[in-house]
């Protein structure tokens, strides 16, 4: 209890204690000022505040205070963070996350303009009825816009490098290429497609997924907010969702290395100067 509670308190029990008094002599003995006892709150009600808080933390269940704090700023609330801050902890909105083993870390040559540097990687996930599928996904290293987010139940070589010739439709090809040294992209038909088009292949060392760290990224976000919390039934629904998470990526989430800014929004110069 803080102080100003205690004296308030006090003074609400003075007339029992002190029998006869007035109100600003019991204040006088107790040493508390009487704005203290007649003071009313004029703070406006937080219900609307709280239930859009709500309502936004229950669509991304695994955003925290930051992002979620930017989506009610887009939807028109100017509260202070502060007591947004603390709603969202009265309310149990905590993410919980695990721990993380202490690695040691490298910097990644950061690209200085959008299709200089693609990231590539699989994953792999378990429909409703216990069939695994892969998941394809490319992101642009600059401002981490997802191009592509294929789900099947296999996806070889001449299917993904079909995939990257469709992105090179409406972007080009990029400078170079960052994935794992594993053998889907250790084939002959990929190596070839990326020397024919003058891609360079940055394959990371094995077992250091951190030198590919904006696909990996990418993937965790994909994992911790869309497919730990949702099951498809069959392969089709996997791929028509997961383009759906694709598209919340890009254009609705938040990423606060841009300012709180979405991959579409960031760098809209660079992406001016794609040459198809």
């Amino acid at each position: 209890m803080t102080k100003v509670a205690a004296r308030r308190a006090a003074v609400a029990q003075a007339p029992r204690r002190f029998a006869g008094l007035s109100e600003r002599r019991a204040c006088r003995f107790l040493g508390a000022p009487t704005s203290n006892h007649r003071y009313r709150s004029v703070r406006r009600p937080d219900t609307a505040l709280r239930d859009a808080l709500k309502e936004v933390a229950g669509r991304r269940a695994r955003w925290g205070f930051p992002m979620l704090l930017t989506l009610l700023r887009r939807e028109g609330w100017k509260d202070n963070h502060k007591p947004v801050e603390r709603i969202y902890r009265e309310e149990g909105l905590k993410v919980r996350r695990r721990k993380l083993v202490a690695v040691e870390r490298h910097p990644l040559p950061e690209p200085s303009q959008v299709n200089e540097c693609w990231a590539i990687d699989f994953m792999s996930d378990v429909l409703s009825s216990g069939r695994r599928y892969r998941i394809f996904n490319v992101i642009d290293a600059r401002n981490r816009e997802s191009l592509v987010s294929e789900s099947d139940t296999s996806l070889p070589s001449l299917r993904v490098i079909r995939l990257l010739d469709e992105i090179t439709l409406e972007r080009g090809y990029p400078q170079r290429i960052v994935c794992e040294n594993g053998p889907d992209f250790r084939s002959r038909a990929f190596d070839a497609w990326a020397y024919e088009h003058g891609i360079t292949m940055a394959l990371i060392q094995p077992g250091k997924p951190v030198q590919n760290a904006f696909g990996e990224s990418f993937n965790g976000k994909m994992r911790s907010e869309w497919l730990n919390g949702h099951c498809w039934r069959t392969v089709t629904d996997a791929r028509q969702r997961n383009e759906e998470f694709r598209r919340i990526h890009n254009t609705i989430r938040p990423h606060r290395s841009f300012g709180n800014q979405t991959p579409e929004e960031f760098a809209p110069a660079d992406r001016a100067q794609l040459r198809p």
